[in-house]
């Protein structure tokens, strides 16, 4: 990797893949910038060495600094950040960030004479689902209409935003397709974190009979940063794991963490009834249900993606879950999030 003239303007630094790749492009000597939300508690988290610059993606101006290269270097961006939701329903904000910040980005890296290469996050929620039993690969247009849910309805169209461009603009850049992410240094806790420590103490009364697909972060991070020099302007790449079914991810759990086994999975058709009960409930209270139908969805769904043009390509690599979850409880051990059994 070429690091001595080129500085890293990596967007959602202190999130949680964000940092990861921050903390890996330093470890590997490489001059960094992070652009974080103004007052954001966790930019403490952006590592050390990272130069910080504050803004909004929705508001190109406050970018503008943060896009200004010495004019000995060139830069690179790694567009990460976004706002992520479970929550199917449309969402304007999730739509101004995901999308308008995009476009912002897409402009101001062909307006900046020194911005060699664009590297944009995207997700796998992007691409439509194929039927059980194929493999899903990546495709080159994306279509809104064809995903489920605001938060990969958003991803659709930025994702879509950036091919435009450097089909029709001349944009250098390429884009990945995380799957869901899980590993260590999850300082926010997001939704699969958050399982594994009621998995681990003991909180999940019951799992769902479905399956899932979870890389671990060091191994995106690791991706997204070779898309730099090895992803090819135009191309999308898939960086995902083998799918692997809420059972046996709860026995590795408990495996690892000693604590007590989830023993009831409940069929798909039982937890969608569940999941609209826990629904109803939660608007009454006002407090996010344990479980929704989407939830339910994303497990019934077919989760095998095809990874294997981002190995080829880029070299990517994912590690075993059990040595992500061995990881991952070491590092909520240390953190004192979870207790020693």
């Amino acid at each position: 990797m070429e690091t001595t003239n080129t500085l890293y303007l990596v967007t959602g630094g202190a999130g949680f893949l964000g940092s990861v790749i921050c903390r890996q492009l330093i470890a590997q000597g490489c001059k960094v910038r992070a652009f974080v939300l103004p007052n954001d508690p966790a930019r403490k988290y952006v590592p050390e060495g990272v130069e910080i610059f504050e803004g909004d993606l929705t508001d190109i101006e406050s970018l503008r600094p943060f896009f200004e290269v010495p004019e000995d270097m060139e830069a690179a961006v790694l567009h990460i950040a976004s706002i992520v939701t479970i929550d199917p329903e449309y969402n304007q904000k999730v739509i101004d960030v995901n999308v308008g910040g995009t476009k912002n980005i897409i402009d101001l890296c062909l307006s900046m004479p020194r911005i060699r290469k664009l590297v944009y996050c995207s997700s796998t929620g992007a691409i439509p689902e194929q039927p059980e039993g194929t493999a899903i690969k990546e495709v080159d247009y994306f279509d809104e209409t064809k995903v489920p849910g605001c938060y990969a309805m958003s991803k659709a169209l930025a994702t879509q935003e950036v091919l435009d461009a450097c089909h029709h603009r001349g944009l250098n850049a390429c884009i990945v397709h995380p799957s869901g992410i899980m590993g260590p240094e999850d300082y926010a806790l997001g939704e699969p974190s958050k399982n594994l420590i009621r998995i681990i103490n003991g909180e999940l009364p019951a799992g769902i009979d479905g399956d899932f697909n979870l890389c671990d972060v060091r191994d995106l991070a690791q991706g997204t940063i070779a898309a730099v020099e090895k992803g090819r302007c135009g191309e999308c790449y898939i960086l995902a794991n083998a799918p692997v079914t809420f059972k046996e991810f709860c026995r590795m759990v408990t495996d690892e963490s000693g604590g007590k086994k989830v023993k009831v999975f409940l069929p798909i058709f039982a937890s969608n009834i569940m999941g609209s009960v826990m629904e109803a409930q939660a608007k009454k209270t006002g407090e996010k249900p344990l479980m929704s139908r989407f939830s339910v969805y994303s497990l019934a769904r077919n989760n095998n993606f095809d990874s294997s043009k981002a190995k080829e390509e880029l070299g990517y690599t994912t590690r075993p879950y059990e040595e992500t979850i061995h990881d991952q409880i070491q590092w909520l051990l240390s953190e004192g999030i979870i207790k020693p059994e």
